[in-house]
């Protein structure tokens, strides 16, 4: 069985405004410890011992093609697939699965987000290859990041009896995102990981699952199929592919079916979620602050400051007497916003919706 990886890169990324944008979203930009590696190209660069770019898939909307070709000069244009609509992580999974058994009726397939920080990449990768056993073995295979903190932002995943000596658990259930006071009883118990949404699995595998937990899904995916034979593909997903079920693959397939495994991983997972992420992955000085060149604090700790503007003469960005503090310039557009709040971005992206203002959208 040829292996293939999928890279889903369709987000919009709001909760990095002002620095992402709707046609620059966070999966192209450097919000990991490398200051120039936009995190697309990072996924796709450190799988390339198992899936080298010609094997990978990448997964992204119409309106950001272009952009994402360009991040990925390696990956053939043919694989990039663009929704006509974001319709979650079910149909985007489904359709991609489906074009890739055209090709290989026999694929072994890993699906992954382009938007994670995984330092380890030597763990990444042993870890990666067993999930792909777990697959070749017949299981819908996911890797469960083991939990450093009670982390109340993530799904988990209960893990049951191990399979075999490779470190291959069953999955008892995916649970929901926890209250604070469930999240420190699974923290104790020691038997729920962190979601982090990767899944491996053989392609034929999933997509009877797919037709037997979701058959709209299914039947809309067989109507592009049947498309794409024709030579009709680009017209047929235009047309179906907004009328699919806007569902994730986790509510729609994994909690559902069975055969499920999961696989144990410790390589300093970091979903990069939020501002917050960016000043703990980026170098600081000895007083916690994250600042771009040329940068000056004073009397200032723990700060996270950003230069995202494109013109050549630069501002000198200066902090005095502040702390935990997060400033991202761009062009248009400065953010002020306490870490501890930094999920709150969102909100400006709404009032920015509210106002019509699509250009800082």
């Amino acid at each position: 069985m040829a292996i293939h990886s999928v890279i889903m890169a369709g987000g919009a990324g709001t909760r990095f405004w002002p620095a992402s944008r709707a046609k620059h979203p966070k999966q192209l930009l450097p919000l990991g410890a490398d200051p120039v590696e936009p995190l697309l190209a990072a996924a796709v660069r450190r799988l390339a011992p198992i899936t080298p770019p010609e094997s990978v898939t990448v997964a992204t909307t119409a309106s950001l093609l272009d952009a994402t070709a360009k991040v990925l000069p390696a990956v053939p244009r043919a694989q990039l697939l663009a929704e006509p609509v974001p319709r979650n992580t079910a149909p985007c999974i489904g359709w991609a699965t489906a074009t890739i058994l055209r090709r290989d009726p026999e694929a072994l397939i890993g699906v992954l987000p382009a938007d994670h920080y995984i330092p380890d990449e030597a763990a990444f990768l042993r870890v990666v290859g067993d999930a792909f056993d777990g697959a070749r073995a017949g299981y819908l295979t996911t890797i469960g990041i083991v939990p450093t903190r009670p982390e109340t932002g993530y799904g988990y995943i209960e893990v049951g009896a191990e399979i075999d000596a490779r470190g291959l658990f069953r999955v008892e259930r995916f649970v929901e995102k926890p209250n604070r006071e469930r999240a420190v009883e699974f923290l104790k118990g020691g038997r729920h990981l962190w979601n982090a949404g990767m899944f491996f699995y053989e392609g034929r595998v999933m997509m009877r699952a797919i037709e037997a937990h979701m058959p709209d899904l299914y039947r809309g995916l067989m109507l592009i199929e049947e498309g794409a034979r024709r030579g009709e593909e680009a017209r047929v997903l235009a047309e179906v592919f907004p009328t699919l079920p806007s569902i994730s693959i986790d509510n729609g397939v994994m909690e559902k079916a069975s055969g499920l495994a999961v696989v144990k991983g410790d390589f300093g997972w970091n979903d990069v979620g939020s501002w917050e992420s960016a000043w703990e992955l980026a170098p600081k000085d000895g007083d916690g602050n994250a600042l771009p060149a040329g940068a000056i604090a004073v009397d200032a700790r723990r700060n996270y400051v950003c230069d995202r503007t494109t013109g050549g003469a630069k501002r000198v960005m200066a902090l005095v007497g502040v702390e935990d503090l997060v400033v991202v310039e761009t062009d248009d557009a400065v953010l002020v916003i306490p870490r501890s709040r930094a999920q709150d971005v969102r909100a400006v992206v709404e009032e920015l919706r509210r106002r019509g203002d699509a250009g800082r959208l």
